[in-house]
């Protein structure tokens, strides 16, 4: 199934930040931070098993349950 980064990656931002944009940009840069550009990924990314790994660990971080 392609696109399944996109779908966390958008999950993660959507309930850390509530609609706060700023919440948003800085989640986004935390996760650039950890190695993964949330700009990079698209509905069509192909599904990485390592990065799918990196942005659980990181939900678990940020209390986020994904």
């Amino acid at each position: 199934m392609a696109g399944k980064i996109k779908i966390i990656i958008d999950s993660i931002v959507e309930k850390r930040s509530n609609g706060n944009v700023a919440i948003a940009t800085l989640t986004k840069s935390k996760m650039v931070m950890k190695g993964i550009n949330p700009e990079k990924y698209t509905s069509a990314s192909e599904d990485d098993p390592v990065v799918i790994e990196k942005l659980a660990v990181l939900a678990k971080e940020m209390n986020v349950t994904i």
